[in-house]
């Protein structure tokens, strides 16, 4: 399978991107003709592309919860502890 395991290289992708790469990860191993330690491979990799995903998700709940109407109903944005780069 060759796919990297490690949580960096995942920190990259966008959204969608690590939701298409998890999409394809669950359908090989629903397939199962695979080989046991490239099932365990890919799910791990699966494992850290969901929980990235689930990262970026809350990301932008928490910018859509930030969106303020300003007096004159113009909307703005206030900003959040990642756009600060604080985690």
């Amino acid at each position: 399978m060759g796919e990297k395991t490690t949580s960096a290289d995942v920190a990259n992708l966008s959204f969608e991107d690590a939701l298409t790469e998890l999409e394809g990860i669950v359908r090989r191993l629903e397939d199962g003709t695979g080989k046991l330690d490239e099932a365990i491979d890919a799910y791990e990799r699966g494992a850290i592309l969901k929980r990235h995903c689930e990262t970026k998700l809350q990301e932008a709940r928490a910018r859509v919860e930030k969106i303020v109407l300003d007096t004159d109903g113009a909307a703005s944005v206030a900003p959040t502890d990642f756009d600060r780069g604080t985690d």
